[in-house]
């Protein structure tokens, strides 16, 4: 699905990222989730010229936004299962991109849009695989789309790495949320 679909609950979602920032509520989105973030702060999402499926090094941007959010790290392996980005929305830094995406993550004060994914646990990648089957079938011939087989490869190492980066995003993101 795209955030350009006329879907009823994509106008709501817009309506909610844009309160949350309002209220200075940190947001967090993850691939779908950082083009609502986009969109609803006056990004576009767009195609990409490259799909991405599966694991691909992104860079942290040379910024002090990026460097807040992912210092020490200056590049990580992430995954990714999308065939659209967003544009940076005015105000925003772009904090992470790649060979195949220049926009992989935004923020803007305690908020963070992400394209990539962090979030994925070994599971969760077995599934997108065998239920995207037939998307990476009719994608293989793009350079940014690996096969299942590649994607699974030392599977439980590339998991763990990623959640060391999640762990430093959703610490500092949580540096924003009140303490009760």
């Amino acid at each position: 699905m795209s955030v350009n679909d006329e879907l009823p609950w994509i106008k709501p979602m817009l309506e909610l990222v844009r309160e949350a920032v309002r209220k200075d509520v940190p947001t967090l989105g993850h691939c779908l989730g950082g083009q609502l973030m986009s969109k609803a702060l006056g990004g576009e999402v767009s195609r990409t010229r490259v799909k991405e499926i599966g694991w691909g090094q992104v860079e942290v941007a040379d910024n002090n936004v990026a460097r807040a959010w992912f210092a020490p790290l200056t590049a990580f392996e992430s995954f990714h299962w999308h065939g659209e980005t967003f544009s940076i929305p005015p105000g925003a830094t772009r904090v992470l991109g790649n060979a195949h995406c220049a926009n992989q993550a935004f923020a803007t004060g305690r908020h963070l849009g992400m394209q990539c994914h962090v979030e994925m646990t070994e599971d969760l990648i077995r599934n997108w695989c065998r239920g995207g089957a037939e998307e990476i079938r009719a994608s293989a011939a793009g350079p940014g789309v690996q096969q299942s087989a590649k994607i699974e490869k030392n599977l439980a190492a590339r998991v763990a790495a990623l959640h060391k980066v999640a762990d430093r995003i959703y610490d500092r993101w949580m540096e924003g949320l009140a303490r009760g």
